[in-house]
């Protein structure tokens, strides 16, 4: 996710992933997963998603690690 500068500070980010997470319980998924970089320029999204409930995970799907991406997990509650 990319938020543009003049965007940056106003909860868009905020409010597009809660209306995924949203979207993806409603949909039954219990497990939201996403890759994102590790550079320094990365870290509001990390905090933005670790503010979220997201936590760091191993890689998933194809991925494979490096020093370049982060992954992080996020359980959804079910049956709600």
């Amino acid at each position: 996710m990319h938020t543009v500068a003049a965007a940056r500070g106003h909860g868009v980010a905020r409010a597009v992933l809660t209306r995924l997470l949203e979207h993806a319980q409603n949909l039954g998924i219990t497990r939201v997963s996403l890759e994102t970089g590790s550079a320094a320029e990365f870290g509001p999204a990390r905090e933005l998603y670790a503010s979220a409930g997201f936590e760091v995970c191993g890689p998933f799907a194809d991925y494979v690690a490096s020093p370049h991406n982060t992954f992080m997990t996020k359980a959804l509650p079910h049956g709600e």
